[in-house]
C-alpha cells in the first residue's frame, strides 16, 4: 500500500474552508429572515381587523442603498390611540403621501398591518 501523494487533494484548503463557513451564514440567514417573514405574516392573517380613533404623530422613511446604485424606500407612520399607546406601522408611498401628522380619524389595522386611515 502506498500512502503517498497520488495527485489528488482531497482537501479543501484555507479558501474552501473560508467560503464554506461564509456559504453557511449567508444560508443561515437567508433561512432565519424567511422563517421570521413566515412568523409575522401568520401572526397578523390570525390576529382580528380592529378599527380604533387615532392621531397621526409621526412619519418616517428607511432608505436602504444596494450595491448596484439602486436604493429602495419604506414608509413608516406612527400613529396614537385614544388608551395613549402608539404603534408605528409600515405603509405604501401612496398613503405616506396622503396622510399628515397631526390627522385624527378611524385607524384600521391588523397586527403590525396597515389596512387603512379615514380622516375626520
Amino acid at each position: 500500500m502506498d500512502f503517498g501523494y497520488s495527485g489528488f487533494d482531497t482537501g479543501f484548503g484555507l479558501f474552501g474552508v473560508m467560503f464554506t463557513i461564509a456559504f453557511v451564514c449567508i444560508l443561515g440567514a437567508i433561512i432565519v429572515m424567511v422563517v421570521k417573514n413566515i412568523a409575522t405574516w401568520n401572526k397578523n392573517n390570525n390576529s382580528p381587523r380592529l378599527t380604533v380613533e387615532a392621531k397621526v404623530i409621526s412619519k418616517r422613511t428607511a432608505v436602504s442603498h444596494h450595491h448596484n446604485s439602486m436604493s429602495s424606500t419604506r414608509y413608516y407612520v406612527t400613529f396614537q390611540v385614544d388608551s395613549g399607546d402608539r404603534m408605528e406601522l409600515p405603509v405604501s408611498g401612496s398613503e405616506y403621501g396622503m396622510l399628515a401628522e397631526g390627522d385624527v380619524g378611524k385607524l384600521s389595522f391588523q397586527g403590525t398591518r396597515y389596512l387603512s386611515f379615514e380622516r375626520r
